[in-house]
């Protein structure tokens, strides 16, 4: 069994994570990675509290494990959302699209553990001294929102910065990723589109299919003229879009336009041409559905034997 210093942190078996992805981390999935000994999160995306209150109310139905929110920073309902978490006592909130700083104090006082995401080393020395319990560096090989640094780079010099314990995440499918992450410092990995294959992500088929089919160039991404880059599977929408970014004649307005329901058109009605298949460049490693606990266990039996091969280089 490798041993974590992020296990003990959060009370999980296997260190970790399951990302908080949009329209797709619900109680189930989440669920389904606790049982299995990791840390599954409810994604709280832009819904509501009432909705983020029904999904964590029904998590608690299928675990009694740990599990844990992903608060989207830039969800107009934010402010309710970071209110939730504290009044149904969420063991953990982890953080994306924003500085988790105004909330931080809050949610420590009820006894969270707040884990931000970080695409670099000023972000994650922030999330430090605002009373971050550990940060997920996450490099943008993986997919939906990224930064600027590769996991590779990024994670160690995460690492270097701060005294709080890494996360890696991009860019992570197998044991021999979780391995290398581990050499690189982290204590743990996040793992979102390796996930989107488990049987009980509730993904339409069509963008199961289209993971598990994915080859290795079959990624793009999108998005840097307005400041947000995704990294997504092609398609009609996502190579239409990345035309029209160069389009001088079309505003920032009708380009933003351009995206709005689409991740729900690929996650809900599987619409191959129209929706936005999120996905990293990992997908090409997933080969088929198999059920979250298997995942889990497959992929730290692999890491295991990396790490005991990788000790006979030294002499």
């Amino acid at each position: 069994m490798i041993e974590s210093q992020l296990c003990q942190l959060v009370g999980i078996k296997y260190p970790i994570f399951q990302g908080g992805m949009a329209w797709i981390a619900d109680a189930n999935l989440a669920a389904a990675v606790s049982e299995g000994g990791g840390l599954g999160i409810i994604a709280a995306m832009n819904a509501n509290a009432q909705w983020l209150r029904q999904e964590i109310r029904k998590i608690r139905t299928l675990t009694q494990k740990p599990f844990g929110v992903n608060v989207m920073l830039m969800s107009p309902f934010v402010e309710e959302v970071a209110q939730v978490v504290i009044e149904e006592k969420v063991p953990v909130v982890t953080t994306g699209a924003g500085n988790p700083s105004k909330y931080m104090k809050a949610w420590n006082q009820a006894g969270i553990r707040v884990i931000p995401v970080v695409p670099s080393v000023n972000m994650a020395r922030l999330a430090e001294r605002s009373g971050a319990a550990a940060v997920i560096a996450e490099g943008g090989e993986s997919g939906g929102h990224i930064g600027e640094l590769t996991t590779m780079a990024l994670v160690p010099q995460v690492r270097d910065s701060v005294s709080i314990p890494v996360i890696a995440a991009g860019g992570i499918a197998d044991g021999r990723g979780v391995a290398a992450a581990m050499m690189l410092g982290a204590c743990g990995v996040q793992l979102g589109t390796r996930f989107l294959s488990a049987t009980e992500c509730g993904i339409h088929p069509n963008y199961k299919n289209k993971v598990i089919t994915a080859k290795d160039l079959d990624t793009i991404v999108t998005g840097r003229r307005l400041g947000h880059p995704v990294r997504q599977l092609k398609n009609k929408f996502s190579r239409r879009y990345a035309k029209e970014e160069y389009n001088m004649a079309i505003s920032d307005e009708e380009l933003e336009a351009m995206g709005s329901g689409a991740l729900r058109r690929a996650v809900v009605e599987g619409d191959e041409e129209n929706g936005c298949f999120l996905a990293g460049q990992i997908a090409a490693m997933v080969h088929k559905e198999q059920p979250a606990a298997q995942i889990i266990e497959e992929i730290f039996d692999e890491a295991q034997a990396v790490l005991k091969e990788a000790g006979k280089w030294v002499k």
